[in-house]
């Protein structure tokens, strides 16, 4: 609560200056954008994204990885309250509220109280929200910033939650955990009574006038190495069109969800496609921080899945091939490697150094109220 209160006192110093500033300022402010207006926040989550997983873009992609343009880089510990290796939900969680839990945890503390999550007390200061990813939107990292629940599985109890979070833009799929429930409710009717457009099918266009709701599968969407496309850059287009359209600040997270499942399968290829598809969005999402001034973009990792290294290659007779390397799995597990965090934006440099998982949620804060 004193995050909230914070923030209000500081939207008030806001409209105060504003309201002070001569034409002759207000004309020389040549980037659009007041020195005060609320700070957008972006943040990406690469499931199971450890520094192995960054490093494969370079050897496996094309192009030059977008993770090039940061400067901001520091690293985070993961590790919850009651594993030194954590999983996907403790994880976001403490992302999402601050303080770190138990593995499982959705939105709660180490003693199963309710939590605030970032999202919540935004959408309490007039914030937009957005939830976008490849999982079911009940899944462990999405659920966390709008849910509260004992354990992760919950999946019926986390969708009931998510239509009454009302987050203004979501994408991705769960479409079972929102009809044919065992309790017998029709959630699609749920949303359409809150004012959602609901899309099932596509990824189109929203309507600027209402919330939006996209579940395009049963579960998750299908891996890159299944065909999926764009789905991640596209989703996150759709996600700032709507956010722009409706002129105000926005919190929106973005999930590389499927890093992690080529971790767990030890999968190479599909862990290097999900890495440059992240990569690819993380490029669109820069396009849109540099013409915005007043945003900030935050990128990390839950976890490490995998142990992962990139090592030497050899041919079938054991010789070593100098100009390329190889994935190596050290367990189809999640790990508790420190993850890369990297920033760019207002209040970029709050996010160098070395630090727990939970801190992200207090240095987002900050570069709010400081903003």
């Amino acid at each position: 609560m004193k995050n909230i209160k914070k923030i209000i006192v500081f939207s008030a110093i806001s409209i105060a200056m504003s309201c002070g500033k001569t034409s002759e300022e207000k004309e020389n402010n040549t980037t659009g954008v007041t020195e005060n207006q609320p700070l957008n926040i972006i943040f990406m989550v690469g499931d199971g994204m450890g520094i192995p997983q960054v490093s494969s873009a370079f050897y496996f992609g094309e192009n030059t990885p977008n993770f090039k343009q940061f400067e901001s880089i520091g690293l985070s510990r993961t590790s919850s309250t009651s594993h030194l290796i954590t999983d996907s939900a403790a994880g976001a969680t403490a992302f999402a509220t601050g303080e770190k839990t138990y593995k499982r945890a959705i939105g709660v503390s180490k003693d199963s109280v309710a939590l605030p999550t970032i999202l919540e007390q935004l959408k309490e200061q007039d914030y937009q929200t957005g939830l976008i990813s490849l999982t079911s939107i009940t899944h462990a990292t999405p659920a966390a910033y709008y849910a509260h629940v004992e354990d992760r599985d919950m999946h019926e109890d986390i969708a009931k939650q998510l239509v009454e979070a009302e987050v203004d833009f979501f994408a991705g799929g769960g479409k079972k955990y929102f009809q044919n429930r065992e309790d017998g409710l029709n959630l699609y009717d749920s949303l359409t009574a809150k004012n959602y457009k609901l899309d099932t099918l596509e990824l189109s266009k929203p309507d600027y006038s209402r919330r939006n709701a996209y579940l395009l599968s049963e579960e998750g969407l299908p891996s890159k190495t299944e065909g999926r496309g764009d789905f991640l850059g596209d989703a996150a287009k759709t996600a700032f069109d709507y956010f722009e359209a409706n002129k105000k600040p926005f919190f929106v997270m973005i999930e590389g969800s499927y890093i992690d499942w080529g971790g767990h399968a030890k999968d190479d290829e599909m862990m290097i496609q999900e890495v440059l598809d992240f990569d690819k969005t993380i490029g669109v999402v820069l396009d849109f921080v540099k013409s915005h001034p007043n945003t900030l973009l935050v990128i990390t990792a839950d976890h490490e899945t995998g142990g992962v290294s990139i090592g030497k290659s050899y041919d079938e007779s054991g010789k070593e091939i100098p100009q390329q390397v190889q994935v190596y799995f050290n367990t189809d597990q999640h790990s508790t490697e420190l993850v890369p965090v990297f920033a760019k934006g207002k209040g970029e440099e709050l996010f160098r150094g070395i630090y727990e998982n939970n801190e992200i949620y207090h240095k987002l804060m900050q570069a709010i109220n400081e903003n």
